[in-house]
């Protein structure tokens, strides 16, 4: 599938008005979640790493404290201005910034023996693009980390919370279930080591306005889920839904792939 350059170019132009909103999000920056992909990876002092996507830094901050040197790119200038004035006041120092394609990705290959990439490939218009550029840098031996939405394994289901999404965010192009995951990555000449799922509960109203959700695109949002097909509902768990209390359920996939080949 050829990339649609006009949906990246929409992604750039949402993601440079919200950046700060990223770059702050208590979500985004949830140690649990980062802790858990510190786990898996168990990264070591030589390593260089790849952070694709990197968005507000998150990641690629919690990984710099313990590898060489840590690459963030992310397609959107703005955002990486923004990540790299939180990483001033936080005072790391191994971290460069780059904008990149993450379809495209500048580096040579075998550069890095780690990659990661977490909430962001839904993004992706080819996402088997970006799997394969994230094999091809990686050395032998090399480890992929990703975390993103996850969809039911029911296509039906999948495709109306992806529209569900893409109401709140244009720039939303898909997720995938665990089992579609799993197939991506396989086919990118990867080897699946490590996969479960999590889920999280999500704020209807600081979901919204993350991504500058007015009063009337919020209340769209809300008929929706009131008339979602019950699986749907039942997926999402909305609460108290239609008063600031709102809550729902987001599911997510955290995958590690190694690439053939020793070190």
């Amino acid at each position: 599938m050829t990339a649609n350059p006009d949906f990246k170019q929409l992604a750039q132009v949402r993601f440079s008005r919200f950046a700060e909103h990223y770059v702050h999000s208590p979500e985004l920056a949830s140690q649990d979640d980062l802790a858990r992909l510190l786990a898996i990876a168990q990264p070591q002092s030589h390593w260089h790493v790849l952070d694709v996507a990197t968005g507000g830094g998150h990641t690629a901050a919690a990984f710099a404290p313990y590898v060489t040197h840590v690459w963030a790119t992310d397609l959107v200038p703005a955002m990486l201005q923004a990540a790299q004035a939180h990483f001033e006041r936080l005072g790391l120092t191994n971290v460069s910034f780059l904008v990149a394609d993450a379809e495209a990705l500048p580096f040579p290959d075998a550069s890095f023996d780690l990659v990661t990439c977490r909430i962001a490939p839904h993004h992706f218009p080819n996402v088997s693009c970006f799997l394969q550029e994230a094999a091809r840098v990686l050395r032998p031996g090399g480890l992929l980390l990703l975390q993103d939405h996850l969809l039911p394994e029911n296509e039906a289901w999948g495709e109306a919370i992806d529209a569900f999404e893409r109401l709140r965010d244009p720039s939303h192009h898909r997720a995938y279930s665990a089992t579609q995951w799993q197939a991506l990555v396989e086919a990118a000449g990867l080897w699946v080591e490590h996969l479960e799922t999590l889920t999280k509960v999500h704020p209807f109203e600081a979901w919204a306005d993350r991504q500058g959700c007015s009063a009337e695109l919020k209340a769209k949002l809300i008929a929706w889920m009131k008339t979602a097909p019950p699986g749907v509902q039942d997926w999402m768990q909305p609460k108290a839904w239609g008063t600031p209390e709102a809550t729902f359920l987001g599911h997510y996939v955290i995958l590690s792939a190694r690439k053939p080949g020793s070190a």
